[in-house]
C-alpha cells in the first residue's frame, strides 16, 4: 500500500492503482457494500476477485473503494480485500457519513453515492456496480429516496449497473433522474432493465450499442460543460435472469415481511435482498453475481474506449 497522498485527508492508493494512474491506464471503480452487506464470506471474496479479474482481462485496472480504519482506500491490496470480506460491523457509508467514517477512524463500505465521490476525487471516470438505489415503493409517504440519485446529478462519473434495484419504484426513479438531468442509457436494448430481470416494462430514455458510442457521448457532454454523471443500464445476461413476473411475487412477499418487522432506513435494502435470497432458494444471489460481472466487463470496455 502506498502512503496517504494528502496530509489533510487520509487517502491511500493500492500499488496497482497507483501504477496505473502514473502510466495513464484506464481505471474502473468498484463499490464495497456488495462485499460487506451483499453476501456472506467466502462468496463475497470470490465474487470480488472475479470482478477485479474481469476488469483486468478487458485491459483496465480495478479500484475497489472502501474506508479502512479511517483511511479512504482507492484500490485494495489482496490481503486488505480479504480482511474487508471477513470484517463484521462495517459501516455502510453514503454522502452523509463518508466523512464521518474517516473522521472517526471507522471501517466503512461505500455505497454508489460514496463510491462516486471517491472515484471522482481520484480521477476515475467509470464505476461498475450491481444496481443503483432510487425511489422506494411508498416514498410518497416515507420520503425514502436514495442519495444515489442526487449523486448522479452532481458527480461526473459513468455508472454501469443492471438498472435500479427491482425492489424500488422504477418509474418514479426514472422520473427523478429525468428531472435531475441525468442521462439514462440502456446498453443494446430499448427497454430499461429491472436488475434481476432484463425488462422492466418501461422504455429506456436512451439507447447505445457500443462502449465507443458511450465514451463519445460522455466526451461530448464534457465538451459542452455539462456536469453530473451518466447512468448506463446493462441488462443481465438472458441465461442468468429471473423473469420480471416471477420476481414481482418474491418482491411483494419481501416487502410485506419488512413492513411486518418494521424495517426502516438503511436496513431496508439488505433486509429485502436477504429475504428474496431465501424465497428464491439462492437464485437471486447467483443472478446478482452474474450481473455484477457483466457490468464490470462493460465498464472496463467503456474505460478503455474513453482512454483511446
Amino acid at each position: 500500500m502506498t502512503k496517504p497522498i494528502s496530509p489533510l485527508l487520509p487517502i491511500a492508493y493500492s500499488k496497482e492503482v497507483a501504477a496505473a494512474k502514473q502510466r495513464g491506464a484506464p481505471l474502473v471503480a468498484l463499490e464495497s457494500t456488495i462485499i460487506t452487506h451483499g453476501m456472506p464470506y467466502p462468496g463475497n471474496i470470490e465474487m470480488a476477485r472475479s470482478v477485479e479479474a474481469i476488469i483486468r482481462e478487458q485491459g483496465a485496472i480495478p479500484a475497489t473503494i472502501a474506508v479502512m480504519h479511517g483511511v479512504l482506500h482507492i484500490g485494495l491490496e489482496p490481503e486488505e480485500l480479504e480482511r474487508l470480506a471477513k470484517e463484521k460491523d462495517v459501516m455502510k457509508v453514503s454522502r452523509a457519513d463518508l466523512a464521518f467514517s474517516i473522521a472517526e477512524r471507522r471501517t466503512g463500505a461505500t455505497t454508489v453515492a460514496a463510491t462516486m465521490i471517491a472515484a471522482a476525487r481520484a480521477g476515475i471516470k467509470v464505476f461498475a456496480t450491481g444496481g443503483i438505489g432510487g425511489v422506494h415503493r411508498g416514498a410518497e409517504e416515507s420520503f425514502d429516496i436514495s442519495a444515489d440519485l442526487q449523486e448522479l446529478a452532481r458527480t461526473g462519473v459513468i455508472v454501469v449497473c443492471a438498472g435500479a434495484k427491482a425492489i424500488l419504484d422504477i418509474p418514479k426513479t426514472l422520473e427523478v433522474l429525468e428531472t435531475s438531468g441525468v442521462p439514462v442509457v440502456t446498453y443494446e436494448s430499448e427497454e430499461f432493465p429491472a436488475f434481476w430481470s432484463r425488462a422492466s416494462g418501461l422504455k429506456s430514455p436512451l439507447t447505445l450499442n457500443s462502449p465507443a458510442a458511450i465514451a463519445n457521448f460522455q466526451t461530448t457532454r464534457e465538451q459542452l460543460g455539462i456536469d453530473g454523471g451518466m447512468l448506463i443500464a446493462n441488462p443481465v445476461p438472458e441465461a442468468d435472469e429471473i423473469p420480471r413476473e416471477e420476481m414481482e411475487i418474491y418482491i411483494e412477499r419481501a416487502l410485506d415481511s419488512a413492513e411486518r418487522d418494521e424495517i426502516t432506513g438503511k436496513s431496508v435494502t439488505p433486509y429485502l435482498l436477504s429475504t428474496i435470497f431465501d424465497l428464491t432458494d439462492g437464485q437471486s444471489l447467483k443472478t446478482n453475481i452474474a450481473l455484477v460481472e457483466n457490468n464490470a466487463r462493460l465498464a472496463a470496455e467503456i474505460a478503455v474506449a474513453l482512454d483511446a
